[in-house]
């Protein structure tokens, strides 16, 4: 277990070390395993200023729990561009690193088991979740919009709940079996299925071609 070195902070600077280092126990150790001790070790600090910030193990748990979704995915405002672009880049995001990786799946599988038997970590979930969907929905609506299709909530909603499924099992897969995939393949297999429930192409998206076309550049090539 990697310890870090103590160091005077602002407290809202050491608030947000300790939810790191509570994130690092947790990956690690899991939810059970993570004392308060062994995060008050990793963060090089002593468990008394551990508590002068958070009342309980409790609520440095929520508090990760707040960071980790936050981690866990792109946000609209993250991506620029027009409409179409704009959504293309957004999935992409959310099916690369730092978004996928192992690190995440650890924090989630851990977290993830509790979220049905805690109701404050069931709200953080539930908020999380909304938080994405609705900026997938928005993103959605935006391109709908520009190609002169309708774009009602209820349409941008239930096409939101699609795709944001689909993000959900290939980011499990990309997490869980990376290796068995090309780097760009579970990207391009998510804008063009999001693209057929759409009825629309995106448009070509320079910046994502020149990352597929790198990755294939690096394929071993078959010999004759």
């Amino acid at each position: 277990m990697n310890r870090r070195t103590f160091h005077r902070a602002p407290e809202g600077e050491r608030r947000q070390e300790l939810i790191e280092a509570t994130l690092d126990t947790i990956a690690e150790f899991g939810l059970r395993g993570a004392t308060v001790r062994q995060i008050a070790i990793r963060a090089g600090v002593t468990a008394g200023l551990v508590r002068h910030y958070f009342a309980s193990k409790d609520q440095m748990v929520e508090e990760a729990y707040r960071s980790v979704l936050a981690s866990f995915a792109a946000k609209a405002s993250d991506v620029s561009g027009d409409p179409g672009t704009r959504l293309k880049r957004f999935i992409t995001l959310n099916l690369t690193a730092p978004v996928a990786n192992d690190r995440s799946l650890s924090l989630w599988a851990s977290f993830i088991s509790q979220v049905r038997l805690d109701p404050e970590l069931a709200a953080i979930h539930r908020e999380g979740y909304l938080g994405f969907r609705n900026d997938l929905q928005g993103l959605i609506g935006d391109f709908l919009k520009a190609e002169g299709r309708s774009s009602g909530e209820a349409e941008c909603r239930r096409h939101a709940i699609a795709i944001n499924g689909m993000i959900d099992g290939l980011w499990l897969e990309a997490c869980l079996a990376g290796e068995l995939f090309e780097e760009a393949e579970l990207v391009a297999i998510a804008v063009s299925s999001s693209e057929a429930l759409l009825g629309l192409p995106f448009g070509r998206d320079e910046h994502v071609a020149a990352s597929q076309q790198l990755s294939a550049a690096s394929m071993p090539q078959d010999s004759d």
